[in-house]
């Protein structure tokens, strides 16, 4: 008989070798036999790849012809490589100075996460209670599928995919409830039900920091030279000073840590031109952002290797904090123990989360196309204004000039006042063109700052919503196997309850980007308009002042 499934829900492939389905669908099987909870068919666009079993029903027809034959997808079971880390140049981004001593951290004994993201979790199985490599099989006996079934202990496969975001940040280990520790006090993180939703509980003791005075430093007798910011976090009263490695080293510690959170981005390293007036303004600009969304975010704020960021000021206790943050316990998998809801707080639904993660997801992919937009406009704009504009305004002045000049050759003396005019017309005009190219620091330059704090925002969420969707899968699988009487509910409730904490952190951290989103934006575009009107008012200033000089002329 001929293999076909018919799709119970729509599915959408975020992986390579995935497939996507529609609900009520017809796909043909390659096999009916499951590989870890996964099915491999051609769906009826003839599109070929790998969905999750407890998507579809299994549905038998009488074949007309011999279907197809195609060559199954396997899994050999070994893990990848980790991610390594990508230090910078040998410039002022290594570590061989005062700060640390690098051939002790904990940072060289295991690989560290990519710069933009984070590396693959190798969990050690004593530490997580994982099953080995070798140990992901790719068939199932039949016979111990109908023992399974019959006692009531079938359980829910893991991910066939073992690169996706969802395995990688440790979410299915946590689901599937292989994930056991200790956690502090310290490091519990709560999620609340407010009037809109999962909020993070917010921190009681909000602060902000400020970063100035970026400083030219030397060491060895001058051989090496690095940019040193001053740090005043408004809690403490008592500056630091970091260098751009210090945050590089914090954001890759964030990465590792927080898996549905989205961390802002650090400004991109740069191999040359780092001593460069415009380019210490403009990364001290980037770092202000990032600093501000750190201090803002509920979580982060209070995150411990943040905290020793902002305080330590002694060079054997940050060498001390730095090896303690790099050996923290409460990352990937283990973070998602941290997570918990309030008592009483209502379960969410699938059905909900599902709609609530759409929405977003075409808010967000409307907002990344508006903000790349708005980015290249603004930046033609102010190119415009730096050359064209400021060359148009002077090139006026320059005609004014040259009539003015020619009526200097009269010398009635009745044409004297008229002259000077001419020339003070000139000069303003030229003074205008000037206004305009220096311009864009004041307004345009701010709003395409503030596009690219964003830009990284919208690229961080794609995984994070893949880590959401990849529980509510598990969730959907354990609910199959609870209605066929092949898992207890107990063990389906369980995983029910971590998919559950997992819904209110990502709906929390979409919340507060939202709210971060309004106020970044108001308080932007009032910035914009503000200095707008004080541009335009300086312009008309000029002008009035070259048209009085006509009323004496």
């Amino acid at each position: 008989m001929a293999l076909r499934a018919r799709a119970l829900y729509d599915f959408r492939a975020e992986n390579p070798g995935e497939v996507s389905l529609r609900e009520a669908e017809v796909l043909s099987l390659c096999s009916e036999q499951d590989i870890e909870g996964w099915l491999e068919g051609v769906n009826s666009r003839g599109e070929r790849g790998l969905f999750p079993a407890s998507y579809v029903e299994i549905v038998r027809y009488e074949p007309a012809v011999a279907p197809p034959s195609y060559q199954s997808f396997s899994y050999s079971g070994a893990r990848p490589a980790a991610l390594q880390y990508q230090h910078s140049q040998p410039s002022d981004d290594d570590w061989d100075d005062e700060w640390d001593d690098s051939s002790s951290t904990a940072a060289d004994e295991a690989p560290a996460p990519g710069y933009y993201g984070g590396g693959f979790h190798d969990y050690d199985s004593s530490r997580y209670r994982l099953s080995t490599p070798g140990s992901y099989s790719t068939t199932t006996s039949s016979t111990t599928t109908s023992s399974q079934a019959a006692k009531g202990t079938a359980t829910v496969g893991r991910n066939l995919n073992r690169f996706s975001a969802f395995v990688k940040s440790g979410g299915e280990a946590f689901v599937l409830g292989e994930v056991a520790g200790f956690v502090r006090d310290g490091d519990k993180l709560c999620v609340v039900h407010g009037p809109h939703g999962p909020e993070w509980q917010e921190n009681p003791y909000p602060f902000g920091c400020t970063i100035d005075e970026p400083t030219k430093q030397t060491k060895f007798k001058g051989m090496k030279s690095y940019i040193s910011y001053r740090l005043l976090p408004s809690h403490t009263g008592l500056q630091v000073h970091r260098r751009y490695k210090h945050f590089d080293w914090l954001y890759a510690r964030l990465l590792e840590k927080f898996p549905v959170i989205s961390i802002p981005r650090i400004p991109e390293k740069q191999a040359t031109g780092r001593f460069e007036e415009d380019f210490i303004s403009k990364r001290r600009k980037g770092l202000v952002w990032w600093m501000d969304h750190m201090c803002s975010h509920p979580v982060l704020s209070r995150c411990d290797a943040f905290h020793h960021f902002l305080t330590c000021s002694d060079e054997k206790a940050w060498k001390q904090g730095k090896r303690k943050c790099e050996k923290d316990e409460m990352v990937g998998a283990n973070f998602f123990l941290t997570l918990s809801t309030m008592p009483g707080a209502p379960v969410l639904e699938l059905q909900e989360v599902e709609a609530k993660l759409d929405a977003f997801k075409s808010f967000a992919k409307r907002m990344d196309e508006g903000v790349l937009l708005l980015n290249q406009t603004v930046g033609e704009f102010a190119r415009k204004q730096a050359s064209g504009f400021k060359k148009e305004y002077q090139k006026v002045g320059m005609a004014f000039k040259g009539l003015g000049q020619a009526f200097e050759i009269d010398q009635q003396p009745f044409s004297g006042g008229l002259n000077l005019a001419m020339s003070f017309t000139a000069d303003a005009y030229d003074a205008i063109g000037e206004m305009f190219a220096e311009q864009p620091r004041q307004d345009l330059d701010p709003i395409m700052d503030l596009l690219a704090v964003y830009q990284g925002h919208l690229a961080n969420f794609p995984d994070i919503i893949h880590v959401q969707r990849g529980a509510l899968a598990k969730v959907r699988e354990s609910k199959k196997h609870l209605e066929e009487g092949k898992m207890e509910p107990q063990k389906a409730n369980e995983i029910q309850e971590r998919c559950n904490v997992i819904s209110y952190a990502t709906l929390a951290e979409i919340q507060h980007f939202h709210k971060i989103r309004v106020r970044d934006f108001k308080s932007q575009m009032q910035h914009y308009l503000q200095q707008q009107i004080t541009f335009f008012q300086k312009v008309t200033l000029k002008l009035e002042e070259a048209l009085q000089k006509y009323d004496t002329a």
